[in-house]
């Protein structure tokens, strides 16, 4: 536990590397294009530096609370800070895809741990009745990294080179290494001889990196229409399963899934993969529904997500406070993922008409809704574990969180792919030759164009191509429609499993009471 100025100092230094480490997952999406054209790469090959990265995340949080043990937790996390920061220079200085994929992949190794570790930091420098505050203060770096990371990308690709994008981390990079190395308290390896679990670190690389693949690759290449998707998934099922097998039987796991015989941790681990799915879905669909349906910019797209986010920066500190209070997780939560869904259901009402002052309030549900949902989730997830299970359970739920984000952009991606094939059809069944609305459409455009010098058969070709042009559009207007309703239900779905947790430990309280012997 720390006080005073060092405490603040080590709060600052900590949630500076969170928000790094997150906003790296979505600053470089609204990049591909620029980065394509670059270096002289398809899209799809481009779309590898994103994978590399989300790949090494969700590998090596899960380890985390094994490699502080080894390495000793100072030395760990200032390693990775390091290693994130020389990862993200030689981002900058790539000269061709494959150079930048594998540096992006070493960056995620050293930023996936600053997740789990910076998040254990932070409840060993507040008091233990302090630790809603230290999950309050968390909770910012997840909120504000994902949703601050397209705004700033926008800004470096329209003012700058793409590779400013990795060269902002470098400056940050250093000042928290050098702070955490000052005033973080020194920490020791581990001096016992416990063999290394070298079969459970080979399955969770070769499982959880496959499956990360499959969902990263999937909708691009067809799903299993590809053979290296087939093969991948079997690879994947195959060894997730000889993971979950192995771990317990295993004297010293890579990873303790016995930490998940807390029913609290579990349900909550399902509730944080929901909100990674949405978090991260959300961010996902609105700047394409922005950029491709309203014609936003990418600057545009990220700024009308801000208000959102900073009234959640706001919020976040005093939710903290509020459970400190004698509140119960429970009850923020459900108000969470209502308010979450209705941000969904809102979204799901907009139309080609809509203009950014719509936008303004179902984006401040879903930022109000995410720091309901993170804060009291992190508390939740850890409140029945042993001290020295916290940092296991911290990092099987910041797992499930990037787990679920990377499920629910594959998931979204093929859904608006699916809905835009049966919107289309559903639309064009009344777009024909002999309907009489379409010939007075076409009728009406002919004419105008005709009226301005062109022929009747060039005018007549436009007349067709522009009412295929608004066809497309109302398809993918109708499809997103739909993926903002699928997050709304998916949310209301997960207020019945909060409720199986307060039931829960209404049981436990009513068990401990003993009833006296009439005898």
């Amino acid at each position: 536990m720390e006080t005073g100025f060092r405490k603040w100092i080590i709060v600052v230094t900590i949630i500076t590397a969170t928000i790094l480490e997150l906003i790296d997952s979505t600053i470089v999406n609204v990049s591909i294009n620029t980065m394509s054209g670059n270096l002289g790469a398809s899209l799809e090959d481009t779309a590898w530096m994103i994978t590399s990265y989300a790949m090494a995340n969700v590998i090596i949080i899960p380890m985390t609370s094994f490699l502080s043990d080894k390495i000793g937790r100072k030395q760990y996390y200032i390693g990775s800070i390091i290693l994130f920061t020389l990862a993200s220079a030689m981002c900058g200085f790539s000269t061709n895809l494959w150079e930048l994929v594998a540096f992006r992949f070493l960056q995620g190794i050293g930023g996936g741990a600053l997740l789990s570790t910076s998040q254990a930091i932070l409840f060993e420098t507040f008091a233990p009745k302090e630790r809603s505050t230290a999950a309050g203060i968390f909770s910012l770096g997840i909120i504000i990294g994902p949703s601050v990371g397209p705004v700033l990308g926008g800004y470096i690709i329209d003012n700058l080179s793409w590779q400013w994008i990795f060269y902002v981390n470098i400056s940050l990079g250093l000042m928290a290494g050098l702070l955490s190395y000052i005033y973080l308290k020194p920490s020791k390896a581990s001096t016992d001889k416990r063999g290394i679990d070298w079969l459970g670190i080979t399955l969770l690389t070769i499982g959880i990196g496959s499956l990360q693949v499959v969902l990263e690759r999937g909708e691009t290449d067809d799903w299993f229409a590809a053979n290296y998707i087939i093969v991948l998934s079997i690879i994947s099922f195959i060894s997730i399963a000889l993971l979950i097998w192995w771990e317990p039987e295993t004297e010293f796991p890579v990873i303790n899934l016995r930490v998940l015989k807390s029913a609290t941790l579990s349900i909550s681990a399902v509730m944080t993969f929901v909100l990674g799915f949405c978090l991260f879905s959300a961010i996902f669909v609105f700047p394409l529904y922005a950029q491709r349906i309203i014609g936003y910019t990418a600057f545009q797209t990220g700024t009308m997500m801000l208000p959102g986010t900073l009234m959640a920066a706001m919020v976040s500190p005093f939710l903290g406070k509020i459970l400190q209070s004698g509140v119960r997780p429970q009850y923020i939560i459900i108000v969470g993922f209502l308010f979450s869904g209705i941000f969904g259901y809102m979204m799901s009402g907009s139309n080609l008409e809509t203009g950014s002052d719509y936008f303004f309030i179902p984006l401040l549900f879903r930022g109000l809704g995410n720091a309901l949902l993170i804060v009291p989730l992190t508390m939740l997830a850890v409140s029945e574990l042993k001290p020295q299970d916290i940092a296991q359970g911290a990092a099987l739920n910041n797992m499930m969180r990037q787990m679920g984000g990377s499920f629910g952009i594959a998931i979204i991606n093929t859904f608006i792919a699916h809905r835009a094939a049966a919107n289309r059809t559903a639309l064009i069944a009344h777009v024909t030759p002999g309907d009489p609305a379409t010939q007075e459409r076409i009728k009406l455009i002919v004419n105008n164009l005709v009226a301005h010098g062109s022929s009747y058969y060039r005018a007549t070709q436009q007349a067709i191509f522009a009412l295929e042009n608004t066809v497309v559009k109302q398809t993918y207007l109708l499809s997103y429609m739909n993926a903002f309703l699928l997050l709304a239900i998916l949310n209301a779905i997960c207020i019945p499993l909060v409720l199986v947790t307060i039931k829960k430990r209404k049981i436990e309280k009513g068990a401990k009471v003993v009833v006296p012997d009439s005898h």
